[in-house]
Parts: C-alpha cells; structure tokens; sequence
C-alpha cells in the first residue's frame, strides 16, 4: 500500500509548526521594549529581597537614583536573567542577602514605576556581576 506524500510529510510540519510557535512565544517573552536600556540609572540601597527562581531571578531593593535629582528612598524590583543564564556568568544562589548594601545599574521602566532590567550589580565586598549578553551591558558607571 503507498502512503500518501501528505501522510510521510505531516510529522515533519507539526515539527516545524511547533518550532516556529515555540520560537515566536519565546521571542515575546524576552522583550526588554518596556525597559528604557538608553536611560539607565545607577541604585544604591539595601536588599529587601532576593528571589532564586524561574523564570526570572529579581532582586528587591530600597534604594536611591545616585545621579537623580529625586533623592527619596524608593522600593524597587529588580528583574535578572535566569538562575541558568546567571549561573554560567558567576553569580550563587546565595550571594545576595536581605540587608546587603548593593549598587545596581538598571534600565528604568518607561512607565517611571520604580521597576527595571539589571545591568550591573556591584557587591558590599566591591565584587561585580552583570545579567548576561541579552540585557546588555551597562552604559553608565
């Protein structure tokens, strides 16, 4: 009996069909368009928290735009790549504490909501640790 060509290509379409649809959610996903990446502020402030997990790791501070003219302590969400992606670039589960003394380079939300992507982290104990070839480097210092 001969198969149809249709019947010997379908798996192969589903495959690409699922490839493609993966592809477009993944892209969706990591865009940084909400970030402003040519406006980055540098934070400094404690730790109030540090979340270990997927899909993002986020950093949790109160802290203070050092080159801002607005100097009032502000709570901000940090947002990190993936425990994966930082793991590969030296960062530990472990190494950032509630209470650390932390400076951030971020990129801003455009919305001014006191939320951003990480750039650069600079440790109490001076060490620096960036968030990975997607998010960029930092542009200011």
């Amino acid at each position: 009996m001969r198969s149809s060509s249709w019947a010997r290509r379908s798996p192969a379409l589903l495959l690409v069909a699922l490839g493609l649809s993966a592809a477009s959610a993944a892209w969706a996903h990591h865009s940084f368009a909400m970030y402003d990446n040519e406006h980055q502020v540098k934070l400094k402030g404690k730790v109030t928290d540090f979340q270990w997990t997927n899909p993002h790791v986020y950093i949790e501070i109160e802290g203070v735009d050092q080159y801002g003219e607005d100097k009032a302590v502000k709570s901000w969400t940090i947002e990190c790549a993936n425990p994966g992606i930082l793991d590969r670039i030296g960062w530990k589960f472990n190494m950032i504490h509630k209470g650390d003394e932390i400076t951030a380079i971020v990129a801003p939300l455009r919305s001014g909501e006191p939320g951003a992507l990480l750039k650069l982290v600079t440790l109490a104990d001076g060490k620096q640790f960036g968030n990975g070839a997607p998010a960029g480097p930092a542009l200011i210092q």
